[in-house]
């Protein structure tokens, strides 16, 4: 009686911590924020009533907020696109004969592990508008200087490039590990009938590594929608407004000026679960494209 208990129950028991975890930090604060969206809720009186929808009714009128949806969205398209497109060149480099190899998958690890406080040093620093070392090296170009900051396109731009350089060689790691899994027989016979490494990337390696993009592109578009930290970096006011016009203001800033810095945590709830829908249709879509072209 007690083996059969054993063996029925144990594999509850060991599983068991991780959902308590995740129900005490993932569940009850992502239930308990849909609570907060409903009330009037601030940093000194807590909950000041029960207002309905609101929050929600203010959100949809809300400039503010659908351009910092925007904001995020085209700091999405500039950054993750050619971040992918690099991190499949890279790892397709990488996965061939070449002296180092070694060295090289360290060296493309070195950003991911970088901390964000050397991040922030080094970025204010190559895009800082007068004394950067980008406008400096545009300045001997005859090009006059841009104003990183300043400017809607080019803070995304610079934004996109803080983001490539700490994510890019974290997936190409993850598609050459992918690419090592092709067997080697179909490149050889890919080969033997005439077919240049370019064929061989667009026709063999591409097909058989579309799980693994499918991966890194749901993946990605999931951490974007909550774009955060460089941003964050980059506004280096400190208020989370993104820029005097808040020309590159994320969601997530938005969410935590709101919350944090205006101490409305109502308002800032209602945007904070609004982003998760958003991130869950998104993720829908990708689902969705993605089962088609594997129908293909």
């Amino acid at each position: 009686m007690l083996s059969r208990l054993d063996l029925k129950g144990s594999p509850y028991l060991f599983i068991a911590p991780f959902f308590l975890l995740f129900g005490v930090f993932g569940l009850f604060p992502l239930l308990y924020t849909v609570y907060v969206s409903f009330h009037e809720w601030s940093l000194i009186g807590g909950n000041e009533g029960f207002i309905g929808l609101d929050n929600y009714v203010r959100l949809a009128g809300d400039a503010k907020f659908w351009m910092a949806l925007y904001n995020t969205l085209g700091i999405f398209i500039v950054a993750v696109v050619p971040q992918l497109l690099l991190a499949l060149a890279l790892a397709d480099v990488l996965n061939r004969r070449i002296k180092g190899q070694s060295m090289f998958r360290m060296v493309l690890i070195l950003p991911y592990i970088t901390s964000i406080a050397a991040l922030a040093i080094v970025f204010s620093q190559l895009f800082g508008s007068e004394f950067g070392l980008i406008n400096q090296a545009l300045g001997y170009l005859g090009i006059d200087p841009i104003n990183w900051r300043g400017d809607k396109y080019f803070s995304w731009a610079a934004i996109a490039v803080m983001i490539d350089w700490r994510w890019t060689g974290y997936n190409a790691l993850i598609y050459l590990a992918a690419m090592q899994a092709v067997p080697k027989d179909v490149y050889e016979a890919a080969a033997l009938d005439g077919a240049s490494r370019v064929r061989q990337f667009f026709q063999i390696t591409i097909p058989m590594l579309r799980p693994t993009i499918i991966f890194t592109v749901i993946i990605s578009t999931i951490g974007q929608m909550q774009l955060f930290t460089e941003p964050a970096i980059f506004d280096t006011g400190g208020a989370m407004q993104g820029g005097t016009q808040g020309q590159f203001q994320t969601v997530m800033m938005l969410v935590f000026q709101e919350a944090f810095r205006y101490g409305n945590y109502g308002y800032g709830s209602a945007i904070a679960w609004v982003l998760f829908l958003l991130v869950v249709l998104l993720g829908l879509i990708n689902v969705v494209l993605t089962s088609r072209i594997k129908g293909a």
